[in-house]
């Protein structure tokens, strides 16, 4: 290979890592006024407006320690566009060294797992991943578009055949009204899961797979823009005012802001489908775009710079609401203590921890714990880890998974180990409800997304059982110091998330007659 052929793919490899780099720890201008919008619309004082003051204190230190905003960083998914003549395999490689770089960087958390044996690669590598897409055009540059799209807002994805019935909706028929239906559904099955105030992009029409296809590539629209179909236009600016008369707010604490942002687009089907695909995504919404001269690797220009930067560095912050209880909690935590909780109070954690997602929850139900968690805390949490230079793990970026993917264990392992407290987000369900209440134990919800605020909680790493499941599900032992979240399940019965879910749904059911 010819040193111009070398130096080519090095500044083309390197303009594709800075893509990436940039994408998971700076959020686009257009994302930042939509979250200061929504901050300005909040009421003072209340859980919400606390959460959006977290999640502004997030994006500033993401930016300032060029750390991921969000440990989850997704399925990495490209869409490229070259000019005919282009070598793509050569694009495919860049973009596949520039990955592990970032990945060993600990701009990536490792997230790509072998689906039969549950092998993490350790790499983001994998059959399949990342994602990339091609595409020929006329233009004579190359235009690389990256998304990082988290697990808990991806889950929350959904997709309607039409005609349905819908809860709260009723009938959804094959029109612009059964299509106004399905995606205000969307947001409200949602709930605080994929981490409110979210944005969503809508696919109407085509398969099933090019339904979600075209539902995502909504999500590389500017949120500012204005659809050129005056219908799906009108459309769009119904869904964000509706959706946030939900009440279900930032984190599904209640509140103003439940979506930041709403994006159709449509396509030809077959007569015997009619689907509407919905991908969701929450607040930490990282995409980015550049533009590659195809000579020389550099990159030419970055997408969605136009506009204010907002940098919430001048932010004023917003007390906890003042009928909240703040309580301080030092593992091991006693049932008493527990029992004193109550829905809307506000926990500050000091001391050890301990994560655990699907795979050790999976593990602990037929196996011992390789730690006493009598008494202890579960932090449902997949860090970005690295190591120093003198071999010492340090915590990169450590914010909440989605907590309902452990429905199934949780209750069980906490009277089986004597774990008192659970923390996560998006709260869990009525199993795990009621075994707080039976076993004495408390939901914690942190606020989600946020994982530089919690990292910096993280005083030390004191140790790890099961790396052999992959660093984020691995155990890894905490001491934390101020680590703050809200009782949103308490040992009583009570549950935020149920009771937002029955309040939302009464909402939602006001917009079941015909509009459109």
């Amino acid at each position: 290979m010819s040193q111009v052929a070398t130096s080519y793919l090095q500044t083309l490899e390197k303009s594709i890592y800075d893509l990436v780099s940039e994408t998971s720890t700076n959020l686009p201008k257009d994302v930042r006024r939509a979250i200061k919008k929504a901050k300005d619309a909040e009421n003072a004082g209340t859980r919400a407006a606390m959460s959006l003051d977290t999640i502004s204190n997030n994006i500033v230190m993401a930016e300032d320690n060029v750390s991921p905003i969000c440990q989850d960083t997704g399925l990495p998914t490209f869409k490229v566009k070259t000019p005919v003549g282009v070598n793509q395999l050569e694009i495919k490689a860049a973009i596949k060294n520039a990955i592990v770089q970032a990945t060993k960087d600990a701009k990536l958390r490792p997230n790509s797992v072998d689906s039969l044996t549950g092998k993490n690669s350790g790499d983001n590598l994998g059959e399949g991943v990342p994602v990339i897409k091609f595409e020929q055009w006329e233009n004579d540059y190359i235009e690389v578009k990256l998304i990082l799209k988290g697990g808990g807002c991806e889950n929350k994805n959904i997709q309607y055949s039409l005609p349905c019935e819908l809860e709260g909706l009723g009938r959804a028929g094959r029109d612009l009204d059964g299509i106004r239906k399905c995606i205000l559904h969307s947001v409200w099955q949602s709930q605080g899961q994929g981490c409110s105030a979210g944005f969503i992009g809508v696919g109407i029409g085509g398969d099933r797979s090019s339904g979600y296809d075209l539902a995502k590539e909504q999500l590389f629209r500017h949120v500012e823009d204005v659809n050129p179909n005056p219908d799906l236009a009108k459309l769009e600016e119904y869904i964000v005012e509706k959706a946030n008369t939900f009440g279900i707010g930032t984190m599904g604490f209640g509140g103003e802001a439940t979506l930041l942002g709403c994006k159709i687009g449509v396509m030809h089907r077959i007569p015997a489908s009619f689907y509407v695909s919905v991908a969701y995504n929450c607040w930490a919404y990282r995409r980015m775009a550049i533009d590659i001269n195809p000579s020389t690797g550099e990159i030419t220009k970055w997408h969605y710079q136009e506009g204010e930067k907002i940098t919430f560095r001048d932010e004023p912050k917003t007390e906890t609401q003042s009928e909240s209880k703040v309580v301080e909690l030092t593992a091991p935590i006693t049932e008493e203590q527990i029992r004193e909780l109550n829905v809307g109070d506000v926990v500050k954690i000091n001391g050890r921890i301990y994560t655990g997602r699907d795979a050790i929850h999976h593990h602990l139900m037929s196996h011992d714990a390789p730690v006493d968690l009598n008494g202890q805390v579960i932090y449902h949490c997949g860090p970005v880890m690295a190591k120093d230079e003198n071999g010492n793990w340090t915590v990169k970026a450590a914010g909440p998974t989605t907590s309902i993917r452990e429905e199934p264990y949780q209750g069980d392992i906490m009277k089986k180990f004597g774990i008192r407290a659970v923390i996560g987000k998006g709260g869990m369900g009525p199993k795990t409800l009621a075994a707080l209440k039976e076993h004495g134990g408390v939901y914690l919800n942190a606020i989600g997304g946020a994982a530089q605020y919690y990292a910096d909680c993280i005083k030390s790493v004191d140790g790890v059982d099961l790396q052999e499941f992959g660093i984020p599900e691995a155990m890894w032992h905490l001491t934390v110091e101020g680590f703050t979240a809200v009782v949103t399940m308490d040992s009583h019965g009570n549950s935020l998330h149920a009771d937002v879910e029955k309040s939302s749904l009464e909402k939602l059911s006001q917009y079941a007659e015909r509009v459109f």
